[in-house]
């Protein structure tokens, strides 16, 4: 299960907030014993980029392999 303050992946966008597939944020709340989160988006700088709440199927651990990438946020 994954826990407060750990980092995930989106695995689907969230165009309202200008998030796409394979952006990483960090779990900030858990609803329901795990079926929910709140997930904190930031920029590289450091500035909240958006809070949204996710169903536990949109998102997923960061693997440790895995590296991050920069892209510009674009929102509406």
């Amino acid at each position: 299960m994954i826990k407060e303050h750990e980092r995930v992946v989106l695995k689907s966008a969230v165009p309202a907030e200008g998030l796409e597939a394979g952006d990483v944020g960090t779990v900030v709340h858990i609803y329901r014993d795990g079926l929910a989160y709140e997930v904190e988006f930031t920029t590289l700088e450091g500035y909240t980029a958006a809070v949204v709440t996710v169903e536990a199927g949109q998102v997923r651990p960061v693997h440790k392999r895995e590296i991050t990438h920069a892209r510009e946020l674009q929102t509406a």
